[in-house]
């Protein structure tokens, strides 16, 4: 799934806020869901705008940012 087909950010839509594609639901939604000890499922059942593909999908592009990220330099 690209991108874009999972979040964007619109100024027109709560502010630039990233959202889900097709939704006004914030992608922090899941985030904060997910930190809370909640599962993917309960996040879809308060957020049924969202698609399953999308969250995963989500979570998947998370990973994929944090795991390219240049790792910090040695201490010293």
């Amino acid at each position: 799934m690209k991108r874009e087909d999972v979040f964007h950010r619109d100024p027109e839509i709560l502010g630039g806020t990233p959202v889900f594609t097709g939704t006004r639901v914030p992608v922090d939604s899941l985030i904060q869901h997910l930190r809370h000890g909640k599962r993917i499922d309960e996040f879809l059942d308060d957020f049924p705008s969202v698609e399953r593909e999308q969250a995963e999908a989500f979570l998947q592009l998370a990973e994929e940012s944090v795991l390219a990220e240049e790792p910090p330099p040695p201490a010293t």
